[in-house]
Parts: C-alpha cells; sequence; structure tokens
C-alpha cells in the first residue's frame, strides 16, 4: 500500500510540473517566438522569412468590413 502511494504522489508531482511548463509555455509564446527570432537573426538563418519584422495588422488586413 505505502509503494501504491509512493508511485501515486510521484504520477501527481510529474503531472504539476508538466502542466505548469504547460502553462508557462502558452503564457509566454509571444516571447518566446520574440526570442527564437532574435536568435535566428544572430545566426543569419532564414533571413528572407524573418517572422519579428511582420506587422501583425497585416494578417487581418482583409477582415475589414
Amino acid at each position: 500500500m505505502k509503494k501504491l502511494i509512493c508511485i501515486l504522489a510521484s504520477l501527481f508531482a510529474l503531472l504539476a510540473v508538466l502542466g505548469a511548463l504547460v502553462y508557462a509555455a502558452v503564457l509566454y509564446w509571444d516571447k518566446i517566438m520574440e526570442l527564437l527570432c532574435k536568435l535566428k537573426g544572430m545566426l543569419d538563418i532564414g533571413k528572407d522569412s524573418c517572422c519579428c519584422c511582420a506587422d501583425e495588422a497585416e494578417d487581418y488586413a482583409d477582415w475589414e468590413n
């Protein structure tokens, strides 16, 4: 019984950590992508498709009423 409780406690802790990681990734997604774009720019990878230079308004330009 003690072994089962320890396994369940460790499983719960693992799920809590994974949930916190997913939550942080969703919460800071914009900052993560901005950092990746800066790293791409520093390494000169994909100079033609820089994702941080685009204007967000261009994505919704065709949504005008």
